[in-house]
């Protein structure tokens, strides 16, 4: 069931217009909570946007690569409280992946949008741009958001032999798996 899941999750830029149930926001958000975290500290913080007019300014976080959050159902930001945790780079990471595989599983389609290390303006980083919108308190650090919503493209899973097969090594660098 699960390399079903992981085979046709396309990242999705286009969406019906049509919201998200909140039974369907709410199990995103539980599947967020169950998400593997590096000592079960657990350093991560979730922002739920269904609001139009906070979508239309989030969508504006970068330079590029943001604006279609304009035209979904919901966004999740994902934030971490970096004094709680020296990863917590990664455990917000594997938490918006999560999300992306609950999206998927309730037939919802998304998107992450990078935030960390972007910038919003020649001045300003998206980071502060998003937490500036949010109102988020200085110790949150923010990761991405992820774009919901029901799916207006289709797209055709990546085939199997499209795949870097050569990025895979078996036991040393350079001796291919396959």
């Amino acid at each position: 069931m699960f390399m079903s899941l992981i085979r046709k999750r396309r990242s999705i830029r286009r969406f019906l217009d049509k919201p998200v149930e909140k039974e369907k926001l709410d199990l995103l958000v539980e599947a967020a909570l169950r998400a593997p975290s590096s000592r079960g500290v657990n350093p991560w913080h979730f922002v739920v946007v269904t609001d139009r007019e906070m979508l239309n300014r989030l969508s504006q976080s970068k330079e590029h690569g943001s604006a279609f959050l304009k035209n979904a159902a919901a966004g999740i930001v994902v934030c971490a409280d970096a004094s709680k945790s020296d990863v917590w780079v990664e455990d917000a990471s594997i938490a918006t992946t999560v999300i992306h595989l609950a999206a998927a599983s309730l037939d919802l389609g998304s998107c992450w949008i990078q935030i960390r290390e972007r910038m919003h303006a020649p001045q300003q980083t998206a980071e502060a741009y998003v937490a500036e919108q949010l109102k988020l308190p200085a110790a949150l650090k923010v990761q991405a958001i992820v774009a919901l919503g029901y799916p207006d493209e289709s797209k055709t899973p990546h085939a199997r032999e499209s795949l870097p097969d050569a990025q895979v090594h078996a036991g040393f660098y350079g001796v291919p798996y396959r």
